[in-house]
């Protein structure tokens, strides 16, 4: 049986990887509880000229998702990633060095188009044990909620001593500072991890679509990134016309995201425990709905306001963190690169609509107007839950397949079916592995000797 823990080699791919994936988040998420505020200097500022330059990276992230993702199975990850953050490099330089609204909006595309979520992920899957590679993949996504919370305390704070074009200077710097990780730290990968595993297949994503567990989620990651994106609009300006000046914002937003974190923490337990993930989801849309009600109703209360932005990242966080779990476990068996390319497409699509809508409804109807509209978005989230189903606790296993020919394929997928634990098992010729979905009861080396020996 292989060791339960982290080889030494893996946890650097894992703090290497997490770091960049880390930095460059924080250099898009830096920008969203500032430029509002701080934006108001630029030529053409308009709250829904505001909402688009926070989202527009959004919709090229969605555009080269999945194109960067192949591409890194042609050329190599770590080109394709290293070439993502030049990109985002540039960007970051074209939006600093911009007097107009429209200029920002023009870098922020540009940082969007180093998308480099999906090539991360694969190289992360390349350097990784198949039987550790999902703790791999949870400390990214840690370090994702982590990059979150920072740039809620870094951006105000260092916006206030270098200014929107210091921001903007600050996240270029990020991105080279990902680049030496790359090229310093992280390890160079022997083999590749089979492409079902981590990047998306084109002929399989409307198969995706039509999955309606999956499109639950998908659905959901969209309207979760743009409801975001569209409070973040309106609530820092909500927020100074309630009487918190823009300088200590993130006294508010970096201890509400840390307690929200422990807020969640039993939803997450108590699901878990019982097996009722379906109940814990609703619950946390219940309480961002709370959230933006009170948002919206109580528009010019501080501490009604301070008490919702609680609410609404203990429900983002436990969304945020619940989501592509649910995806791998209702993805079907090989098809988790397709799924989570359909999932991070969703994501940053949602961020570049939330950015145009929420502009708009601000500029419109006013930050009540923008959080009315939230509301209304959960709420439809919440009625698709109504056919979502609890997964199954199940483990997956990506192992490498000896074999003949297809026939002696499709007899050793025969014999993986037959073994105690083992719900799913499928044998894919091309990529000569197996993938396999199993319960508790499932013995790993009586799985190996199947897939080792030659007939």
């Amino acid at each position: 049986m292989a060791s339960n823990g982290l080889s030494g080699v893996e946890k650097k791919v894992a703090a290497s990887l997490a770091s960049v994936f880390g930095l460059r988040m924080m250099g898009l998420f830096m920008i969203m509880p500032v430029f509002a505020l701080y934006g108001q200097h630029l030529e053409g500022f308009s709250p829904l000229w505001v909402g688009i330059a926070i989202g527009a990276y959004g919709l090229t992230q969605a555009m080269l998702q999945i194109p960067m993702g192949m591409l890194s199975d042609k050329y190599g990850r770590k080109p394709i990633i290293l070439i993502g953050l030049v990109l985002f490099a540039i960007g970051s330089v074209v939006a600093a060095m911009s007097d107009t609204i429209y200029g920002v909006v023009l870098g922020r595309a540009i940082q969007g188009m180093g998308a480099i979520a999906a090539a991360v992920l694969a190289l992360a899957a390349d350097l990784t044990r198949d039987e550790q590679r999902t703790k791999v993949m949870a400390i990214i996504g840690i370090c994702i909620g982590l990059s979150f919370a920072l740039s809620l305390l870094i951006g105000p704070i260092a916006t206030q001593a270098l200014g929107l074009s210091g921001l903007f200077y600050l996240t270029g710097v990020l991105a080279i500072a990902g680049m030496f990780i790359v090229l310093l730290f992280v390890p160079n990968p022997v083999t590749q991890a089979p492409k079902g595993d981590t990047t998306a297949a084109p002929e399989k994503l409307k198969r995706m679509l039509r999955d309606p567990q999956l499109f639950r989620l998908d659905a959901g990651i969209f309207i979760l990134h743009l409801v975001l994106t569209a409070v973040f609009v309106a609530l820092p300006l909500d927020l100074v016309d309630a009487g918190l000046i823009k300088e200590k914002h993130w006294m508010l937003y970096f201890p509400a995201f840390i307690g929200a974190f422990f807020l969640m923490v039993p939803l997450i337990v108590i699901g878990v425990k019982r097996n009722n993930t379906k109940t814990m989801f609703q619950i946390a849309l219940v309480i961002l709905m709370i959230a933006l009600a009170s948002m919206a109703a109580f528009a010019d209360n501080l501490w009604v306001l301070s008490v919702a932005v609680l609410l609404f990242f203990t429900g983002f966080n436990y969304l945020e963190a619940s989501l592509p779990s649910l995806i791998a476990k209702f993805c079907p068996n090989g098809d988790k690169g397709s799924a989570m390319g359909v999932y991070s497409t969703s994501q940053f699509l949602g961020a570049f609509c939330g950015g145009m809508i929420g502009g708009g409804a601000y500029q419109y109807l006013g930050a009540s107007g923008v959080f009315f509209a939230g509301l209304v978005l959960i709420a439809v989230w919440l009625f698709l839950t109504l056919g979502m189903k609890n997964p199954v606790l199940l483990k997956s296993y990506t192992l490498n397949a000896v074999f003949n020919d297809r026939e002696h394929a499709q007899h050793m997928a025969a014999q993986l079916s037959e073994l105690t634990g083992v719900v799913e098992a499928i044998v894919v010729v091309e990529e000569k592995v197996a993938y396999l979905k199993v319960d508790d009861n499932f013995n790993l080396s009586e799985a190996r000797a199947v897939l080792g020996s030659v007939s």
